[in-house]
């Protein structure tokens, strides 16, 4: 994500709660040479302030507990791998991690819902796998409104 961004933002800080990165070697690297990203390690945001429009986050350093106030332009959320599925809790089928399960590929345990991409997909979580499974989904929601699509 840090990479795309360099191409919109004059510079790119990734803050980290950890003290490296879990990414591939390959993009490790990019990251870490390129001119316009910058990192902030053991560090995590923990408010964003601001009255009309957001000016600074304030950081809390893990090491020590400190708390520091960075101005910012912008921020972009990528925290891991946890899918954003707390909101079904309890009414849609899910696995031990938070995924949402699903049957037959797009849908889940309730008629007429189904699921695709990234809180479906603990084995891939990437982007393409998103669009393609959302792809699906939308065919299989279409066939469900029109003829009705058996679990």
């Amino acid at each position: 994500e840090a990479l795309y961004l360099t191409k919109f933002a004059d510079s790119v800080t990734i803050v980290h709660r950890r003290s490296e990165l879990t990414a591939s070697k390959i993009q490790r690297d990019k990251a870490f040479n390129h001119s316009k990203i910058d990192f902030i390690w053991n560090a995590e945001i923990v408010e964003f302030k601001g009255e009309t429009r957001l000016e600074s986050v304030v950081l809390k350093h893990l090491a020590d507990g400190k708390l520091e106030d960075k101005k910012i332009d912008g921020v972009f959320v990528a925290i891991g791998h946890r899918p954003n599925t707390q909101l079904f809790t309890g009414q849609l089928e899910m696995d031990s991690h938070g995924y949402l399960k699903s049957h037959d590929d797009t849908l889940t345990n309730v008629d007429g819902v189904f699921v695709s991409g990234d809180v479906s997909d603990f084995r891939y979580r990437q982007a393409i796998t998103a669009a393609g499974s959302g792809c699906r989904a939308a065919v299989d929601a279409e066939k469900f409104l029109a003829h009705g699509l058996e679990h």
